[in-house]
């Protein structure tokens, strides 16, 4: 069994192609265009590129975009005060914190004190809890779980009564994650560090989600063949090819092993990334809309 690849930048395309068309007719409708703000601290060169990435697409669909480079020593006091500040400019509908934060900034507090009505990360408390208590089909969802629910949808419409394992238990992706698919009548297990029995659990899953951070860990003896795998890791390895000492990036899933055993999969690079960005635009566009008392009918849950 050779796996069918999901095509997470095919599918990211078609998300921001829909999103682009919202923006251009609430250009000419209704006078105004969605406004994504950036905060980044520090210079991580990886955040730094995700960043550019995320500005040159909301651009690219026609959103106002801009984002603010701050010192990795910038205090916890500043950061607050600029993200009151975006709070009350209307002409800002969302506001992102890129992650990682240095130690000293508290991610919860700068996540909870961004407005729930421009929390486009939705990682914040309010829209934590929404996803957690009211089972919403629309609203600011986590991009990342989002978007590979997306994925997930695209390669099979109905999950009801499938066995879902998600490897990695963060509140960024692991936790929500696990919410959507039990919102999607999954039943799921949360695995960590602290499991036993890692292998034998990850071979009984239908659906296999990968946030852990460790290079290749799923072997392809932890996939159920036919098992659709989400590999959410993104990890920077030295590319023993290049004689330039050049890293590239690989996912928490042994791709060339995997890709032999499961069913679906998706690769890194161009999986879980590329939609992550799209849900980013369109939970902009949501917010931008929902701001101004304004409904669209584009379906975020597939």
């Amino acid at each position: 069994m050779i796996a069918k690849v999901i095509d997470g930048i095919s599918y990211a395309e078609s998300l921001t192609y829909e999103v682009s068309e919202w923006v251009r007719y609430l250009s000419e409708t209704s006078g105004f265009v969605p406004g994504l703000v950036m905060i980044v601290l520090g210079n991580n060169p990886v955040s730094s590129a995700y960043v550019s990435v995320k500005s040159k697409k909301a651009k690219m669909v026609g959103m106002h975009s801009c984002a603010h480079w701050l010192s990795e020593c910038t205090t916890q006091h500043t950061i607050l005060s600029l993200i009151n500040e975006l709070n009350d400019d209307d002409r800002v509908d969302g506001i992102l914190v890129q992650l990682p934060l240095p130690s000293h900034i508290s991610g919860l507090s700068v996540s909870s004190i961004i407005s729930s009505e421009k929390d486009v990360d939705g990682l914040g408390i309010i829209n934590t809890g929404r996803l957690f208590v009211t089972n919403p089909t629309n609203g600011l969802i986590p991009c990342t779980p989002l978007a590979c629910m997306r994925l997930l949808k695209a390669v099979c419409s109905d999950l009801s009564g499938l066995n879902a394992v998600i490897l990695g238990r963060s509140r960024l992706v692991g936790r929500p994650m696990s919410q959507l698919l039990l919102n999607e009548d999954c039943t799921v297990t949360i695995a960590h560090s602290r499991t036993g029995k890692l292998r034998e659990i990850c071979k009984r899953a239908d659906i296999l989600v990968v946030a852990v951070g460790v290079p290749g860990l799923v072997k392809a003896d932890w996939v159920k063949p036919g098992a659709i795998v989400i590999d959410v890791g993104i990890n920077y390895i030295a590319d023993t090819s290049d004689k330039s000492g050049a890293s590239r990036i690989v996912g928490d899933v042994d791709f060339s092993e995997v890709r032999n055993v499961a069913g679906a999969i998706t690769p890194v690079p161009g999986g879980v990334g590329p939609m992550t960005v799209s849900v980013l635009l369109a939970n902009t566009l949501v917010a931008a809309m929902s701001r101004r008392g304004l409904r669209s009918n584009m379906k975020l849950l597939p």
